[in-house]
C-alpha cells in the first residue's frame, strides 16, 4: 500500500480486496503437502484435498480418477473465483483483469490453430484450452487457411484484435508462422499491458511494471534459444522482442546475434 492513492482504495476496492484475503486462508497449507506427500494413490490425494476449500468441487468424482481430473477441478475453482471477482470489479481493475486473460486467450488460439494444422480433433482442442482464455468464436479457428483469414474470420471482435495489425500476413499457417504470430502478439499485448499499468501509476505500475520486464526479458532470451538453428534471421528475431524490460535495448542486441546457447549465457552474465 503506498501513497495518497490508498486513501479511496476501499470506496472501489474494499470489497474485493477482503475476497482475495478470504481466498489466501483456503490455499493449501504446508501439513496439506506433507499429507499428500504420503498419499500411495489419486483416491487418498482426493480425501484429502476434500476436506480442504477443493472438496465441493471433487467430491462428486468417481473412482477410479485421473490426474487431469484433479488438475481441471482445481483449476476450475480458480476460474470461478476469477470470474467472480470480475463481475464484482469496477474500473480500472475491470480492465486491469481482463488483461491477465489475454496471454491465455492467445494460448488458446495457437493451440486451435496447431492442433487443426495437425489434424487434431477440434472438441479435443477445446478441452485443453484454458478456460479464462475462452471467447465464443474460437472453435472457427480451424477454418482459418492464413493469418488474414484469421483475423477477419475470428479474431476482429475479439480482445487480440488490436494485437494483429502486427501480423497480418496472406501466408499460409504451418508451424513457423504460428509461433512467429504467438510471439508477435505476446509482444503487442505485454507492450500495451505495461503501457495500462505505466498510465495507472501509484503501487500497480511499481509492482507490475517489474514483473511483467522480467516476463519480456524471460520471452526474449526464450525466443532466442528456441530460434537457434531455425530459418529465422537475426533481424526478425529482434523484432519479436518485446520494447521494454532489463535487457532493452541494448542486451536485445547482444541476444540476435547469439548462434549458440553458450553465447546466450555469455551475454546474460556480462
Amino acid at each position: 500500500m503506498y501513497g495518497w492513492e490508498m486513501l479511496s482504495f476501499n470506496i472501489h476496492d474494499g470489497f474485493l480486496e477482503a475476497i482475495v484475503r478470504g481466498n489466501r486462508s483456503g490455499l493449501l497449507t504446508a501439513a496439506d503437502y506433507n499429507n499428500l506427500c504420503q498419499c500411495e494413490n489419486l483416491d487418498d490425494v482426493k480425501m484429502h484435498l476434500t476436506a480442504t476449500e477443493y472438496g465441493p468441487y471433487l467430491q462428486n468424482e468417481p473412482s477410479p480418477l485421473h490426474t487431469t481430473t484433479i488438475v481441471e477441478k482445481c483449476t476450475l475453482k480458480l476460474v470461478d473465483e476469477y470470474k467472480h471477482m470480475m463481475c464484482q470489479a469496477t474500473e480500472p481493475l475491470s480492465t486491469f483483469l481482463q488483461y491477465i486473460t489475454y496471454g491465455h486467450m492467445i494460448d488458446n488460439v495457437v493451440l486451435i490453430v496447431t492442433g487443426t494444422l495437425h489434424e487434431r480433433d477440434v472438441n479435443e482442442l477445446l478441452e485443453k484450452c484454458h478456460p479464462l482464455g475462452m471467447f465464443d468464436s474460437i472453435a472457427s479457428l480451424a477454418v482459418a487457411q492464413n493469418m488474414r483469414e484469421l483475423y477477419r474470420l475470428v479474431l476482429v471482435d475479439t480482445p487480440l484484435a488490436p494485437y494483429f495489425s502486427e501480423c497480418i500476413t496472406s501466408e499460409d499457417l504451418d508451424d513457423m508462422n504460428i509461433e512467429i504470430m504467438r510471439n508477435t502478439l505476446y509482444k503487442a499485448y505485454l507492450e500495451d499491458f505495461y503501457k495500462f499499468c505505466e498510465k495507472l501509476g501509484g503501487a500497480t505500475a511499481e509492482i507490475m511494471c517489474d514483473l511483467l520486464s522480467f516476463e519480456a526479458d524471460r520471452r526474449a532470451v526464450n525466443i532466442t534459444i528456441n530460434s537457434i538453428g531455425t530459418e529465422l534471421t537475426r533481424d526478425d528475431r529482434r523484432k519479436l522482442y518485446s520494447n521494454f524490460g532489463l535487457l532493452y535495448p541494448y542486451g536485445h542486441e547482444e541476444l540476435a546475434v547469439c548462434e549458440d546457447v553458450d553465447q546466450v549465457c555469455l551475454h546474460l552474465c556480462s
